[in-house]
């Protein structure tokens, strides 16, 4: 047994495959849209992905992070997922979990952002998944709070330090993954 897994750790591509054999069957017993958590091999692959780019010196941002978590095959800036996903995806302004939430680009944050609702706590407070909020890191479960005056979720706070819920942000919507 030993041996075995000392092999696996030499083939990378091998512990890849199983990884994707994995993924594959566990997509078979779940009905579309009913979760009410993320997919946990998703969440490993995408925080492995994000712990490979680290170990080799690379950057973590949002936008490859929030893909391999979500599903949601865009590719771009943050700032132009809420376009490219018009038509192709189906964009909401209620938040749902797995969905994508995006953030508008502002002065700060001119690339925008894009996070993975992880847990619906209630109507007005979630929790994402993200990358690149801490430069370079990833954070699973912080609390997002909506702000905005029609509670419509266009404007959010994060928690990015233990009991301290930063500036406003303008968030564009959520993009729901295909199923």
């Amino acid at each position: 047994m030993h041996h075995s897994t000392h092999r696996l750790r030499k083939t990378p591509l091998l512990g890849g495959l199983l990884l994707l054999v994995a993924l594959g069957l566990s997509a078979c017993g779940e009905m579309p849209g009913s979760s009410s958590q993320i997919d946990p091999h998703r969440r490993a692959f995408a925080v492995s992905e994000a712990q490979s780019l680290q170990a080799r010196g690379a950057r973590v941002w949002c936008v490859p992070f929030a893909r391999n978590l979500s599903g949601v095959e865009i590719r771009g800036n943050a700032k132009t997922w809420w376009q490219k996903a018009q038509g192709d995806f189906d964009v909401s302004k209620t938040p749902s979990i797995g969905a994508v939430m995006a953030f508008r680009a502002t002065s700060s944050m001119p690339l925008g952002h894009v996070a993975v609702v992880s847990e619906l706590i209630d109507d007005r407070m979630l929790r994402v998944d993200h990358a690149n909020w801490h430069r370079n890191q990833v954070s699973l479960g912080m609390t997002v709070i909506d702000v905005s005056d029609k509670n419509d979720w266009s404007k959010v706070r994060l928690e990015s330090n233990p009991g301290a819920f930063g500036r406003v942000y303008p968030i564009t919507g959520f993009i729901r993954p295909n199923s």
